[in-house]
């Protein structure tokens, strides 16, 4: 188990290394100049200069790549060129709210998604099947900003049940901030889970079509087994393995996902903050949010593994 995960953390660094290279050189070869979001055009072309040599950006590409590498190894993110603040500290502020978000969307999605692909499949050509697997595509189809419109529309102006954005209301303590976070949490959190509830149940359903033919199953029906042990001992666990690995896969899908819901919801968390950040050029902004959410995926990526190897011991062994 030692050198598993040894070999997980060295592909976790080499992923995030190539990671930080490429959010690196591709948000400087952007377009535009960062200077020209943080100056005011009036100002002359000395102050514009100065203002490159504060934050580095008038060294050659090469030399702000080391100088970047460096400031990681040291745990410092840089300061932002629009809030003139520690990146890491904007993003402690924000980060919270992205975790939940994704997190409780995990939850929801893996409790209810796993039961009905696993329904599913033993349903298989029936009619509950071809209900599930229809509802499926179709929450695939759907746009993850047209979905958060609607849903604005119709829960928050038509029905005005839910907020219409943010993540709380100003002003309030106690319970009634928890229960008034819980209320803005509600649309975000089923515009994520009706986009991607739909992978859960298709992988799974796949999976465990191909687990219900093995002789195994066959085997322990014979044995007068009772069904429902025979589907959720021998046929969902074995079914997992492939399930839990899409749902690592699934994680870093999510986090493009969030940054549209948190954009469409006016939601506080990082997605919406590089939403921000891309129309303002604020590198270090971006870097250090492309980073955060990269380790965030990693991590959970290597949590996948050692849960796949829990439920097939073989995989160590590869």
């Amino acid at each position: 188990m030692f050198k598993f995960l040894q070999k997980q953390l060295i592909k976790g660094f080499i992923t995030l290394f190539i990671a930080v290279s490429i959010t690196f050189l591709i948000l400087r070869l952007m377009p535009g100049d960062p200077t020209t979001m943080l100056i005011d055009p009036r100002m002359t072309e000395e102050a514009r200069q100065r203002l490159l040599i504060d934050f580095g950006l008038d060294k050659s590409l090469i030399t702000q790549y080391f100088l970047y590498l460096k400031q990681l190894f040291y745990g410092n993110l840089g300061v932002s060129f629009v809030f003139r603040a520690p990146v890491s500290e904007i993003i402690r502020e924000r980060l919270p709210w992205t975790l939940a978000l994704m997190g409780i969307t995990q939850i929801i999605t893996i409790a209810v998604g796993i039961p009905l692909g696993v329904m599913a499949a033993y349903k298989r050509g029936k009619l509950t099947d071809q209900i599930i697997n229809a509802l499926s595509i179709l929450g695939i189809s759907i746009f993850v900003p047209w979905l958060g419109i609607m849903l604005l529309f119709f829960f928050g102006y038509i029905l005005p049940i839910f907020p219409v954005g943010g993540g709380y209301t100003p002003g309030l303590s106690g319970w009634e901030y928890f229960l008034d976070v819980g209320m803005h949490f509600i649309l975000p959190v089923l515009t994520l889970t009706i986009i991607y509830l739909a992978n859960y149940i298709l992988f799974t359903r796949a999976s465990m079509v191909d687990v219900l033919n093995e002789d195994y199953i066959r085997t322990a029906r014979s044995k007068g087994m009772k069904e429902n042990r025979v589907i959720w001992k021998h046929g969902a666990r074995n079914a997992m393995v492939s399930t839990v690995t899409v749902a690592g896969m699934l994680l870093g899908r999510m986090v493009g996902g969030a940054v549209l819901t948190e954009t469409v919801y006016a939601y506080p968390g990082v997605g919406r903050m590089i939403y921000d950040a891309v129309g303002q050029q604020d590198f270090p902004l971006l870097q250090g949010s492309f980073i955060v959410l990269a380790l965030t995926v990693i991590v959970m990526n290597i949590l996948a593994d050692f849960i796949c190897a829990y439920l097939d011991p073989r995989i160590k062994m590869e």
